[in-house]
């Protein structure tokens, strides 16, 4: 027995928080305290000036952010963390499965190649055998430029790999390991040779960096990119490119086989963005090499730590039963992340926080990067606990084609995979069944078949799932609702850093887009409820899902309460009881002890106090902005009269392609477009100004001779004043010029909107 503890991949390690569950429960004390004094003020008023009709809408605002609580509460209340022992897996593995890397592109001026290149480059030079690795890069924006990178890199790679595994490189991605705030030369023993090598390589990357940069799109295709002749990016057919068969290479140029896929699109076809995407890739890389594993990457998210795969094997492989590990999730972390967080998007403290708290309940959700799936859970088999399988042997011919598709192929890797004849993955030349990945690759291939299928009373769901733009959400709550844990694989140093998008409207593109997807979830027949009903997921890990899915609803509870303070003032009432009120102490403790935890669980996560208070103004932001549009956006389309389109975030290039000159003066200051998301907010910004300074005018000025009893308090002005100190990159922006001032369009469409509200409040 001790032997076999000694040679333990994994470890889950449940992580003690108690004074923290204390601090949850007075929260929840504080506001069940709340709700009872608004109730009792509601049903009965005992003397004193009787509550407003205002006091009823902060009343069932008050009642969502309990349960917004209580859902935060069941995320963080069990922790655990996964430790991995990669260096035992010789000890204990005869032979280690193979790997099919997925990195996925959409967009060539929003994703530069060049940042694609050097994810690309840093995949195929991990510590992992490289006969058991293949690299596929999906590129959704069909651009010939990309395909040019690429092949490009493949050449670089030849010197790049055996390098890194020469010498040991610590990060991989050459932009990082070159940049002047990467490692710099790692100086060994023969100090002089390897200065001369490492500068012959910083040579040719940066020229592989200047021809990528430099190459047009039309005069690739004169010189010889056929394929590219014609084709649109909504309107091609198949494109699958051998760049690197590592089956037909020599031992001493060994790195993984490199694929580049482009599928087929058509205008009378729904493409369902990277869910399609993704699906198409597991098909294609299903006849080309069909390993049981599978790992996608976003094309800006670079392999950190060069032993991420084999990080990831200790949990795939760990585990007595595979049911706890039916994929393997690694947090989103960023390189060359700007100080304090000025965006909010770094989500350090959520994964430290909500992230170990989930890993403790059925698993850590799917987040679409950086993820390790077993195949045969994305071809939709349950665990054997659950569905076991009575009949050895293959599923019938009849049963894969109506769930796989037509192909022969297709059908046979399927059934490899799902009889776990796991080392049945074809090793004969890769090109010479490329016509088989692109009949699979095909707009109409689906047609008839479980890929993607958004009905939960199907038996069987194959693929990525669509119906919403969250795919990599819906797909893990697919997979948790067949019986399959995850495991949270979380080494050191970081398995994979990305790129945080910065600036106002990259930001909440992104939001807007995740927020979009979660509403499209809760709506539809995939939503968490259902599932945790009629399928297997846990009722803890239903609750948790849904902690993520309501973020465009509350865009409304807290665009009312924010709305409350202002209209009190406009309107001469209160929805907050008055400073002399003994009731007055329950919001006040409320307020400061909220705050106090929230701030408390930046400094346990070693993050600024800087980094915290961003965080806060940001999530105003984000509630008012971009998950309020997306609320909107879900209604219409589900109402008909819209679609909701897939928005690409742009991704920073400035440390990629070596030049830290920054063309913006101040990164981390707050940026405008004239976008609807902008307009929200605005007009939020101004109404509080507006509110502000008419009660003030009618507290000195007109108050003295009035009986005020009914009308606002301190309460009142505390909150319009602390959603202005939130707001402030707004208030900056009414007053500012080029980019970092509110357009005015904007402005004016905001203008409009307060007046409407200013009018409503003197109507009331």
């Amino acid at each position: 027995m001790a032997s076999a503890k000694k040679l333990q991949l994994q470890e889950r390690v449940p992580l003690r928080r108690t004074a923290w569950k204390f601090a949850d429960l007075a929260i929840l004390a504080l506001l069940l305290a709340l709700l009872a004094r608004r109730v009792a003020s509601l049903l009965g008023n005992s003397g004193g000036v009787p509550p407003s009709r205002c006091w009823f809408v902060a009343l069932v605002c008050e009642a969502w952010f309990t349960l917004v609580w209580l859902l935060n509460v069941n995320g963080k209340w069990s922790p655990v963390r996964f430790d991995t022992h990669s260096e035992r897996l010789s000890e204990r593995i005869d032979e280690l499965p193979a790997v099919d890397m997925f990195v996925t592109t959409a967009d060539p001026k929003l994703e530069p190649p060049v940042v694609t290149v050097n994810t690309v480059l840093s995949l195929l030079a991990v510590d992992y055998p490289a006969d058991k690795l293949a690299c596929y890069v999906s590129d959704d924006g069909c651009s010939p430029v990309t395909f040019y990178a690429l092949r490009e890199a493949t050449e670089f790679a030849k010197l790049w790999v055996p390098f890194c595994k020469r010498h040991d490189v610590k990060v991989r991605a050459p932009f990082v390991y070159f940049s002047s705030s990467g490692s710099g030369p790692e100086l060994g023993a023969n100090d002089d040779e390897f200065l001369r090598e490492w500068t012959s390589m910083k040579s040719e990357y940066e020229k592989l960096v200047s021809r990528i940069e430099n190459a047009e799109e039309d005069s690739l295709v004169r010189r010889g990119f056929a394929e590219f002749l014609g084709a649109e990016r909504r309107n091609h057919p198949t494109i699958i490119k051998v760049l690197w068969d590592n089956s037909t290479s020599k031992a001493e140029e060994g790195f993984p086989s490199l694929i580049y896929i482009s599928r087929e699109k058509r205008p009378q076809y729904h493409h369902h963005f990277k869910a399609g995407a993704m699906n198409v890739l597991t098909r294609a890389s299903a006849v080309l090499t069909n390993a049981p594993i599978m790992l996608n990457v976003d094309c800006d998210m670079f392999a950190n730590n060069p032993k991420v795969i084999l990080h990831a094997m200790c949990l795939l492989l760990g585990f007595d039963d595979e049911v706890h590990s039916g994929f393997v999730q690694a947090p989103q972390k960023f390189y060359g992340a700007l100080k304090d967080d000025p965006f909010g998007n770094q989500m350090e403290v959520i994964y430290e926080k909500v992230g170990f708290g989930i890993a403790g309940l059925q698993g850590i959700f799917y987040g679409g990067t950086g993820c390790f799936h077993r195949r045969k859970v994305i071809y939709g088999m349950q665990p054997d606990s659950i569905s076991p399988r009575k009949i050895k042997g293959s599923p019938s011919y009849k049963e894969l084609q109506k769930n796989f598709g037509s192909s022969k192929e297709m059908i046979e890797s399927a059934r490899s995979i799902i009889s776990g004849d796991v080392l049945a993955a074809q090793k004969a030349d890769i090109s010479s069944r490329i016509e088989a990945a692109k009949e699979v690759s095909t707009c109409s291939y689906e047609t008839g078949t479980c890929w993607g299928q958004e009905r939960i009373a199907l038996p069987f769901q194959v693929g990525w799932v669509y119906g919403s733009m969250t795919e990599d959400m819906l797909t893990g709550q697919r997979i948790h609702a067949a019986g399959w844990r995850s495991a949270f694989l979380n080494p050191n140093p970081p398995a994979f850093l990305g790129s945080a998008p910065t600036g106002g409207p990259a930001s909440l593109t992104q939001y807007k887009r995740w927020a979009t997807g979660l509403f499209e979830i809760i709506l539809s027949k995939n939503n968490p409820i259902l599932l945790s009903i009629y399928k297997h997921l846990e009722f803890r890990q239903c609750l948790a899902y849904l902690f993520m899915d309501v973020w465009p609803l509350r865009s409304v509870f807290e665009l009312c309460y924010a709305l409350l303070g202002p209209y009190c003032l406009l309107a001469n009432q209160s929805f907050l009881p008055k400073a002399s009120d003994p009731g007055f102490g329950i919001p006040l403790a409320l307020f400061l002890t909220y705050n106090a935890y929230n701030f408390m669980e930046y400094i346990d996560c070693r993050v600024s106090a800087r980094a915290w208070w961003n965080n806060q103004r940001m999530q105003r932001i984000y509630s008012s902005s971009a998950w309020l549009l997306a609320f909107l956006t879900v209604l219409l389309k589900t109402m008909g009269l819209s679609e909701t389109v897939f928005e690409v975030t742009r991704k920073d290039t400035s440390t990629a392609d070596g030049d830290d000159s920054a063309e913006d003066a101040d990164p981390g200051r707050f940026t405008f477009d004239s976008s609807p998301v902008f307009i929200p907010p605005a007009a939020l910004t101004i109404v509080n100004i507006v509110a502000i300074a008419i009660g003030a005018w009618r507290a000195v000025v007109v108050g003295a001779g009035e009986d005020v009893s009914g009308g606002p308090g301190v309460g009142e002005f505390v909150c319009c004043g602390w959603l202005l100190l939130l707001f402030w990159p707004f208030v900056r922006g009414l007053g500012g010029k080029g980019s970092y001032g509110i357009p005015g369009s904007v402005k004016l469409k905001a203008g409009l909107l307060v007046a409407a509200f200013v009018h409503f409040c003197r109507r009331i």
